[in-house]
């Protein structure tokens, strides 16, 4: 399994006010990848528990990654947890 994010510029479907291009491409990075983790464990049908266990986290951080909650992410942890369910992140500079 793959993940990829694409980032291109110009008509986000966010409403983040963000002026920094730099800012921006890592919040999306990030919210890419949470949708992606977040899409894995609903697929499993994993509890939060046993999401916590295969991630190798606290529930309580499952809980944060389940609601969206991607400010309280590292792109950095998030592409480690990635890996911890079996996804392969590559990033392509476009």
């Amino acid at each position: 399994m793959s993940v990829s994010a694409q980032i291109t510029h110009g008509n986000w479907p966010w409403n983040w006010s963000v002026t920094d291009l730099a800012q921006t491409n890592v919040m999306a990075l990030r919210a890419e990848l949470m949708n992606h983790v977040r899409q894995i464990v609903q697929t499993e049908g994993w509890t939060q528990s046993q999401a916590a266990e295969h991630l190798g986290v606290a529930q309580s951080r499952v809980s944060d990654l389940l609601n969206g909650k991607f400010e309280k992410f590292s792109l950095d942890m998030l592409i480690t947890l990635a890996s911890r369910v079996g996804c392969r992140v590559e990033l392509a500079v476009l």
